[in-house]
């Protein structure tokens, strides 16, 4: 394979170089057969580790665990991630949350990784702790090289059940973290033990648990997914691989005989969007919008789709904006002529925001830990917003199909091909400034310039006449309304192990309103 190096185009710019090598580096990555040289990609990292901070990017070499040269590639590599200077985040399952400004890659040479400790059980049986032992990804849902770590120490295949503790200094991130994990066979090298301590709590049966986090759940997934694809003709040719679990959803990649890998998702149906069917609804107007769906279990929270080439694209170029948004507006107006309000999604136009606030109001003061003053000014803000509605509706955009978490991360692209939305889990209906002030928080101030502009564009010529300028200013308070509410939604829907992903969240997400920060 080809030093990666030669790729910069001779005499460019050190910027240009580095987004160069950054498209390299998202290829292999992403495990694409045309990256380069894993060790050698890994000394370029580390020489383009030293290029001046004020060039704002930075590259990460995440190789693909199951080729041995990436191995020793990862360990050199930089842990290291793209996003506009200045602006901290923490990863959650693609939503990451702005924060103060810190020393970026001071931090994310801190957080590199995790030491991971796994209660392994079968059936009936425990089998103990495993490790601890270290994984370099320090994002606790992420669970590939846990279910390595945990296969190669217990002898038999190994799958993640769930997260039951986690100590890091930012929550989802790093530290000391403890999984319970299910043997898919019996380890016969590992002798069966009553659990000690509190550990038969914590691995034992609990109110509102996720299917895939149970034994029977998660097998019953899987045995779902092969089923399908050998009804559809495409039969599983290997081992699912565990991408990630957590409360939200659990994810897989299967490959497939035809050589194209599929991925199983699953989710809680109870508050979650039925991916398949809005898929489909957009599908129906823009098939290169959406990824393809081969197989649905809408009851199960279940969804088989079709690979989609390329990578997440954090930090979009701004071809990629144009291209992408439009397209979502255009079917997004498409749908306005009624197939969207009838498509059953949850509501979240202005008018049910407001009433959905309004119903929790009495319960904030014990939900999250707002101040007496922080709870006044916003219901003093719920008094003022019931006109700012009207004047949201004037603007003259349709209330429509919403994605419901539009930020570049939920965007997949590839060189010369459409991008691609996936993750529909947050689908709703409501109004498309919604989606449109979504990428703010993941883009530079000059970027989201560029976004506004496309996006107005975009709906200036599906609804001529209105002003969609105005309407982003004025669903600002609905934008951070939508996600306290959702966010909360996650917490009462989930099990007690696993709120430290989403505590804080909501009452985060209603400090951001104006009115409530300007007493903070």
């Amino acid at each position: 394979m080809p030093d990666p190096a030669p790729d910069a185009t001779p005499g460019a710019t050190p910027d240009l170089a580095l987004k160069q090598a950054l498209r390299r580096f998202r290829s292999v990555r992403s495990g694409r057969p045309d990256g380069g040289d894993p060790g050698r990609l890994a000394d370029w990292c580390d020489a383009l580790g030293d290029a001046p901070a004020e060039l704002s990017v930075r590259l990460v070499f995440a190789s693909d665990r199951e080729q041995a040269a990436a191995e020793a590639a990862r360990a050199r590599a930089r842990a290291v991630v793209v996003r506009a200077v200045g602006r901290r985040s923490v990863r959650r399952e693609n939503r990451w949350r702005p924060a103060a400004p810190v020393d970026e890659a001071a931090r994310m040479r801190h957080a590199n990784h995790r030491t991971v400790t796994v209660d392994l059980t079968h059936g009936d049986e425990y089998f103990g702790a495993l490790g601890p032992f270290e994984v370099e990804s320090p994002w606790w849902s992420s669970v590939d090289e846990v279910v390595a770590g945990a296969t190669r120490l217990a002898g038999v295949p190994v799958l993640v059940l769930r997260l039951i503790g986690g100590e890091g200094e930012e929550t989802g991130s790093g530290g000391r973290v403890r999984y319970h994990a299910e043997a898919l066979e019996r380890p016969e090298g590992l002798d069966p033990r009553p659990p000690a301590g509190d550990t038969a709590a914590r691995i034992g049966p609990a109110e509102r648990r996720a299917a895939w986090a149970t034994p029977d759940g998660l097998r019953q997934a899987l045995a779902w997914a092969e089923a399908e694809l050998a009804r559809i003709g495409r039969p599983r040719s290997g081992p699912a691989r565990q991408i990630r679990t957590w409360n939200l959803s659990g994810l897989f990649r299967i490959p497939t005989a035809t050589g194209v890998d599929v991925w199983l998702k699953t989710t809680t149906p109870a508050f979650n969007a039925a991916e398949g069917e809005v898929v489909a609804l957009l599908g129906g107007v823009d098939p290169t919008l959406v990824p393809t769906v081969l197989a649905a279990d809408r009851d199960g929270g279940r969804v088989l789709l079709d690979h989609v080439p390329g990578e997440d694209c954090w930090g979009p170029e701004p071809e990629t904006v144009a291209d992408l948004v439009p397209r979502l507006v255009a079917a997004q107006a498409a749908l306005a002529d009624g197939r969207a309000a009838a498509a059953g999604l949850r509501d979240r136009t202005p008018r049910a925001l407001l009433a959905q606030l309004e119903a929790r109001l009495d319960r904030l003061p014990e939900e999250t830990d707002l101040t007496p003053a922080e709870l006044a000014a916003l219901r003093a803000l719920l008094d003022e917003l019931p006109g700012r509605v009207i004047e949201l509706t004037a603007c003259g955009l349709p209330e429509t199909v919403l994605h419901g978490d539009f930020h570049p991360g939920n965007w997949r692209a590839e060189d010369g091909d459409p991008a691609t939305v996936i993750d529909f889990a947050d689908a709703c209906f409501g109004h498309p400034a919604l989606d449109g002030l979504r990428p703010r928080d993941f883009v530079s101030p000059e970027a989201w310039q560029h976004h506004v502009r496309v996006w107005t564009e975009a709906w200036l010529r599906h609804a001529p006449g209105s002003d969609p300028a105005r309407a982003l200013e004025l669903a600002e308070p609905f934008h951070h309304l939508a996600y306290a509410l959702r966010y909360q939604e996650f917490l009462d829907h989930i099990e007690p192990s696993e709120r430290p992903y989403h505590e804080g969240d909501p009452a985060g997400e209603l400090r951001r309103l104006p009115a409530v920060r300007a007493v903070v």
